[in-house]
């Protein structure tokens, strides 16, 4: 278990690797993710600034309490709201970057697959493709959302335990969305796709918490999208190599 968890993480490692082998390549996957950061960190300050004024509102019944109960209940709602905005905010970066920079991320890709060897498969479903599955992961991404924040009510835990939810949680999301180019080029199901995923749950949520963490760092998404995109196309390939395999023994 362990180590395929480490294994996951050194993918994320092996896709930061094509920054030294195709720097150009790579930078062109920072113009979206750029766009993408600008526009979600305007709408998260604008979120923080509003927030007390909305969160009195949303409790007019703690008016008459103690001083020192009403700011612990509405300083308390307004964490678990910003974090759980701060969870939906990380899925919707990574739907809107693919979206934006879907050709060039194409081409990051394109260029892993050339590497890894074997015929290229053609890219998928294009822009309208990659606009559904966006919103998919929105969707998603607003339920783990809400699990978070519902996590972090619980007494003494229930911070930790919002984190944590929301770091794997959303780990496992950027896992399904990353690696969906290299299972759609080939024709996978979804239903295929998560038996993959599943057969190796280990590595790909190392993967997805590893991504998940850089995301975290400050700017740090947005030198991360295009590394997460070349490690989640190296994980794709592994698992559809294992699968390959598992498939050829039970045939013999």
């Amino acid at each position: 278990m362990f180590r395929e968890f480490a294994a996951g993480f050194a993918l994320l490692g092996r896709g930061f690797g094509f920054w030294r082998r195709r720097p150009r390549l790579m930078l062109l996957g920072l113009v979206p993710a750029a766009i993408a950061f600008v526009l979600l960190a305007a709408a998260l300050i604008t979120l923080g600034v509003q927030l007390p004024a909305l969160v009195d509102w949303a409790t007019p019944f703690a008016d008459t309490w103690h001083g020192f109960w009403q700011g612990a209940l509405r300083l308390t709602l307004a964490l678990i709201v910003f974090a759980g905005a701060a969870v939906l905010a990380v899925v919707t970066f990574t739907a809107l970057t693919l979206v934006i920079g879907d050709p060039f991320y194409e081409r990051i890709w394109r260029a892993v697959e050339q590497e890894l060897g074997g015929p290229v498969p053609d890219a998928g479903g294009g822009f309208w493709r990659a606009v559904v599955d966006a919103l998919q992961l929105v969707g998603l991404g607003l339920v783990v959302a809400v699990v978070a924040g519902l996590a972090g009510l619980i007494p003494v835990v229930g911070t930790v335990l919002g984190a944590v939810l929301g770091v794997v949680l959303t780990g496992r999301l950027l896992v399904r969305e990353l690696t969906g180019r290299a299972f759609e080029a080939r024709g996978l199901t979804l239903v295929q796709r998560r038996a993959l995923r599943r057969e190796h749950r280990w590595r790909t949520l190392g993967f997805g918490v590893a991504t998940q963490l850089c995301f975290l760092v400050p700017l740090g998404a947005i030198a991360t999208m295009p590394a997460a995109v070349a490690g989640a196309t190296i994980l794709a390939r592994q698992l559809l190599d294992d699968g390959a395999q598992v498939s050829s023994r039970a045939r013999r």
